[in-house]
């Protein structure tokens, strides 16, 4: 049964809301990366396939971190090998270090992401470096990858809220994430890594990073929904004049250096909130509920989504 016949909602526009949203799809490297069965590479493959037909043009494909601490996605240079990439659709990849853009650039990548820390605690834990140490260890990735034309994300991560160090002011995240934007990256991820944020903590850490001189129109959001609030907290973002969304096919995800981090935002459920609203996303609900379900018996259980659960059962 298909969207409409359930009822997807008539459009109502909300006000101050951007005409268009890009989805910066995770799925395939955060959604897979905290799996403790390794996928195997032609299912990551057409996972990747089935999204970009679905009509997601920017599909976050893997990451480059060390085998040994991301073991799920060991199979990246294979995974970009056998991929065969759609015309206007991007594949990042997840870079943390110059021995990872070293791979990233042999694999032929043209867009990555790095992934710095709000937080002391997290810097130590997920980079093994000091807070300031991070910067050191980015710079010359950012100098490099865009020396060789390549396009760079920042994510930042415990924007709103750190399991050790607890609420996690606005000035702290605007500082970091100033100073990574200033090294050259064209765009700034605000990771709610453990889903503790709400409506009110989006405005003001966005407002925040705003008057430290990023440009809104720059800033990504990256909710998880541990306490159902990554829907509202999208909301709110895009009506301060946000308009990229990270979410992950079928609710899928986790970060495995924070245990209390439960799925991302579902695509699912965040298309079906937009095009309620009456924003343009250009992704076909119906072929993404088919893909979502299709991994979700891949992996053995039903998938989080709870639009893919009303579509698909």
């Amino acid at each position: 049964m298909g969207a409409r016949e359930v009822g997807l909602p008539a459009v109502v526009p909300g006000d101050g809301l951007p005409a268009r949203v890009t989805i910066w799809e995770v799925g395939a490297r955060d959604g897979l990366q905290n799996e403790q069965t390794v996928v195997p590479v032609d299912v990551k493959i057409e996972f990747l396939d089935r999204m970009a037909a679905a009509g997601l043009t920017t599909l976050e494909a893997t990451s480059f971190v060390h085998p040994k601490w991301v073991p799920q996605l060991a199979d990246a240079e294979d995974l970009l090998a056998k991929l065969d990439r759609v015309d206007g659709v991007r594949y990042p990849v997840l870079v943390p270090n110059e021995r990872g853009l070293d791979r990233a650039l042999a694999a032929g990548v043209r867009d990555i992401a790095i992934f710095g820390s709000a937080t002391e605690t997290f810097a130590n834990k997920n980079l093994n470096r000091s807070l300031d140490e991070q910067y050191t260890m980015f710079e010359p990735v950012v100098t490099r990858a865009r020396a060789e034309g390549l396009d760079v994300r920042a994510y930042v991560s415990m924007c709103f809220g750190d399991p050790w160090e607890g609420p996690v002011a606005a000035a702290q995240v605007a500082a970091v994430s100033k100073r990574l934007m200033d090294m050259g990256c064209s765009q700034l991820s605000l990771g709610d890594t453990i889903g503790v944020a709400t409506p009110g903590q989006v405005e003001s850490v966005i407002t925040a990073c705003g008057a430290a001189g990023i440009d809104v129109p720059a800033i990504a959001v990256h909710f998880h929904d541990t306490y159902g609030q990554a829907l509202s907290n999208t909301l709110a973002a895009l009506r301060l004049g946000v308009t990229t969304v990270d979410s992950s096919a079928g609710g899928l995800g986790g970060c495995p250096y924070a245990e209390s981090a439960t799925g991302n935002l579902a695509t699912e459920d965040l298309v079906w909130m937009l095009d309620g609203l009456g924003v343009d996303t250009g992704v076909d609900l119906d072929k993404l509920a088919d893909t979502s379900a299709w991994m979700a018996e891949r992996l053995g259980r039903p998938s989080p989504s709870r639009v893919v659960r009303a579509l698909r059962g």
